[in-house]
Parts: C-alpha cells; sequence; structure tokens
C-alpha cells in the first residue's frame, strides 16, 4: 500500500520522504488556486478545479453534492442567497501528502432565508473545517464541517431547545452521571 491511495491506512514506512513534500506542496498549490478562484472568480468558473468525480461532504443540515453542479445548486447559491459582505479567513492550513485541510470562519450579513430564518441583517460568524483530497491534480473529494449550529444561535434560533452542553459549562445544569 502507499500513501494516500484509496485504502484506509498509508504504511509509512513505503513513503518516499521527498515525494511526500513535493505532493503535498502540489496538494497545497491547487488548494490555495481553488480559495483564490472562490474569492474572485464567479462560481462557473470554479469548475476548473474540481475533478469530474468531485464529491462534497458536508455535516447534517449541509447534505452531500454528488457532483459540481449539486455543490452550485444545492450549496453555494442558498448560500449566498442568505448571505452576503463577505470575509474568509483561514486561520490555519495544512497539506499532507494528497490531503489539505483548513479551519476558518466566513463573516458575513444575513440577508436571504437560511435553515427557515428570514433575513435579519445580522453578521455572523460561520466557523468551518474544510478538507481536500486532490487527485489528478483536481479537487475530488471535499468533508466539510459547518457550525450551523452556532449560526442558528446567533440569529436567534435555538437548534438545542435549550438541550445544549454549554449549559454545563455556565453551571446552568448538571451534566448527567453515568449509571
Amino acid at each position: 500500500m502507499t500513501q494516500d491511495s484509496d485504502a484506509v491506512r498509508t504504511d509509512w514506512a513505503k513513503v518516499d520522504p521527498a515525494e511526500h513534500v513535493r505532493r503535498s506542496a502540489e496538494t497545497y498549490r491547487v488548494v490555495k488556486a481553488m480559495e483564490d478562484a472562490l474569492a474572485t472568480d464567479p462560481p462557473e468558473a470554479w469548475d476548473k478545479s474540481f475533478h469530474p468525480d468531485f464529491t462534497w461532504r458536508g455535516n447534517a443540515g449541509s447534505g452531500v453534492k454528488p457532483d459540481f453542479p449539486s455543490f452550485l445548486r444545492n450549496w453555494v447559491q442558498p448560500l449566498h442567497a442568505a448571505f452576503d459582505d463577505w470575509s474568509f479567513t483561514t486561520e490555519r492550513f495544512i497539506a499532507d501528502g494528497d490531503w489539505a485541510a483548513c479551519t476558518g470562519v466566513l463573516d458575513a450579513t444575513h440577508v436571504g432565508p437560511f435553515m427557515g430564518i428570514e433575513a435579519t441583517g445580522a453578521r455572523v460568524r460561520i466557523r468551518y473545517f474544510d478538507i481536500w483530497h486532490v487527485r489528478d491534480g483536481r479537487i475530488a473529494d471535499n468533508p466539510v464541517f459547518v457550525d450551523l449550529a452556532s449560526v442558528m444561535q446567533q440569529l436567534g434560533r435555538d437548534p438545542f431547545a435549550g438541550e445544549g452542553w454549554e449549559a454545563f459549562d455556565r453551571g446552568e445544569k448538571e451534566p448527567p452521571k453515568r449509571g
């Protein structure tokens, strides 16, 4: 087994360090070029960054987009309809072989429907964690974790109906004990 194959584990004893560094740098270049395009180009122009077999996999509430057109229609379009006046900040970026990941925030103004919440005009901070798998010089897989619950809370809706574990941190409730 070699590094970054479709197998579950990498046999690190067989990984050439120089090749790993080269692949990491190339993955970084591909993903950074995609991020730059997202910031400057219209969505229709982004497809050059994505592999024909691209899949976008979000956490609960985000859904799974099995291809690039679905990603545009079912993620980008509703996000653009809900938020405007965007500012992205990538906080950490890691490239490792054919994989890359980042954490960041999107600060934006709520201007349209979001998860059933009509526009409020409020500024929100949307935290996210992206992972990308690069294949053939293009992004093939993109597991994404977006803190949608926090955005809903910022807009006045508690998705946990008062049962979020932050109540333990604030001393409002006692955490349950096992058995």
